[in-house]
């Protein structure tokens, strides 16, 4: 709930825009990846992976809050594409989520660069 007696909607917490770039689409995240927001953010991830892009950027750079559950759809997302799709994580090294997937050993895993253009590159 919110000061004013509202519920918090999901995208309350979170903002997903989708871009598509020489094969690939970029889902740009902004905002708080929780218990509530995660779902949301599931369905932009299955919706990209519909259309079998070469490569599927997942932008976490303006991303403030990353739970467990916002982990476990990124490695969803992973097992989702298979072996079609390659799928890149952007998390600043200086952030929150990096510091959240470098804990937890996921970096590799989830082939984690620092910025855009290098996971749209590299």
């Amino acid at each position: 709930m919110t000061a004013d007696g509202n519920r918090v909607r999901p995208q309350d917490l979170l903002r997903v825009t989708a871009h598509h770039t020489d094969g690939a689409v970029v889902l740009a995240v902004a905002g708080e990846v929780d218990l509530l927001s995660a779902p949301a953010l599931g369905s932009e991830v299955t919706a990209a992976l519909a259309d079998a892009p070469d490569l599927l950027v997942i932008d976490l750079s303006e991303v403030s809050f990353l739970a467990s559950i916002g982990i476990t759809v990124l490695l969803e997302a992973r097992r989702e594409a298979g072996a079609g799709t390659r799928i890149r994580v952007v998390a600043p090294e200086a952030g929150v989520v990096h510091r959240t997937l470098r804990l937890t050993g996921l970096l590799e895993a989830l082939a984690v660069t620092t910025t855009r253009d290098e996971a749209l590159t590299g």
